[in-house]
């Protein structure tokens, strides 16, 4: 993936990868923090009752899981973005000439 890319596109590629990852884990965070209090919430409210909390924490879980998903799994640039991208990068080289 690396192959013909600069130093300066390789630490670009990086820090985005770095900063998807520190976005992810600060997003699961604050995900399984609000869940807690969620949870207690229920759990010392008079009656508890139905479990409402898990309507939250299963749709928000959704969310966290195509987070993983698209920054763990699916992170790579297919061959046709990197050859899209290419090519724009040449016509701004072209245009600034």
């Amino acid at each position: 993936m690396t192959s013909g890319m600069s130093e300066e596109q390789i630490y670009e590629l990086a820090k985005k990868r770095v900063e998807e990852k520190r976005g992810f884990f600060i997003h699961f965070t604050v995900y399984i923090v609000v869940n807690i209090i969620l949870v207690l919430i229920w759990a010392f409210a008079a009656g508890r009752g139905f479990p409402w909390f898990i309507f939250p924490l299963g749709g928000w879980g959704i969310g966290v899981l195509f987070h993983f998903l698209g920054v763990f799994v699916f992170s790579g640039q297919s061959a046709r973005d990197r050859r899209a991208i290419e090519k724009e990068m040449e016509k701004i080289r072209k245009e600034q000439t």
